[in-house]
């Protein structure tokens, strides 16, 4: 790859589901050493905490519906930042490689002959369903886990159902909040029985975690009721039973 600026760098870090226990060690360093950071809505603000006060910070929202730069801005403005000799910290939530966008950030990198450097991080599928207590496969319950994204689109949600709907799976889904009863129902109407286990967890692994369980049939009443707000993760399956057993982490919000 040809380097334009030898000094400049970006460095795409996974900031995981919330937690900042949850950092890998190497996304703590390059936290500690960036001089311009990058992060979006889904970063947590105890992770955004560590970035040292002399760094500057760059939000680029990212909320649906609401994204304070186009991704196409984001991905020229790491390639000018890099190119000004910045060590670029690009900090995403959960894992950029999944449903983070992150590919589509360094094929402009690589176009652009800016040297870069992909730090992976604990994605929400895993870290949120380990902190409700809900594995992703279980011998008695799963042997194949799916992630899709529940984005709505023209408010309607275009996935293979047939392959979703299937027996022995974990279905995980994305940003599936908006899209919960289209998502239900379509699964029931592919083949799933409307009392196949359902969760949705909101905020998993931060003090605001709230988990709530029930079936395809009934969690988008009962998701209702209970007031959930982004970001959530949606997991279907058998292994759900298992939260009431496992479930460990009882999070206490900050006073």
């Amino acid at each position: 790859m040809t380097i334009q600026n030898p000094t400049g760098k970006v460095y795409l870090v996974g900031a995981g589901p919330g937690d900042p226990d949850l950092l890998t060690v190497r996304a703590l360093k390059l936290i500690q050493s960036a001089t311009v950071t990058l992060y979006d809505n889904l970063v947590s603000p105890a992770v955004v905490e560590l970035i040292p006060a002399s760094v500057q910070r760059i939000y680029v929202g990212k909320e649906r519906g609401n994204h304070t730069l186009p991704q196409e801005e984001i991905n020229h403005l790491l390639v000018r930042l890099a190119r000004e000799g910045h060590q670029v910290l690009r900090l995403k939530g959960g894992d950029p490689f999944i449903f983070g966008r992150g590919g589509e950030e360094i094929e402009t990198l690589a176009a652009s002959g800016i040297a870069f450097e992909v730090v992976p991080g604990i994605t929400a599928a895993s870290g949120v369903a380990a902190y409700a207590g809900i594995p992703l496969t279980h011998r008695d319950h799963a042997q194949s886990c799916v992630f899709v994204t529940g984005h709505l689109k023209n408010h309607t949600m275009d996935l293979d159902w047939e392959s979703l709907a299937r027996p022995h799976q974990t279905v995980v889904v994305y940003m599936g909040l908006q899209g919960l009863g289209a998502l239900c129902s379509n699964l029931i109407r592919h083949g799933l029985p409307a009392h196949t286990p359902a969760a949705i967890v909101q905020q998993g692994t931060r003090p605001q975690q709230h988990v709530v369980i029930g079936t395809l049939q009934n969690l988008p009443e009962r998701a209702l009721a209970a007031k959930l707000q982004a970001p959530t993760l949606i997991i279907v399956g058998g292994v759900v039973t298992l939260h009431q057993v496992l479930h460990w982490f009882n999070p206490r919000p900050p006073a």
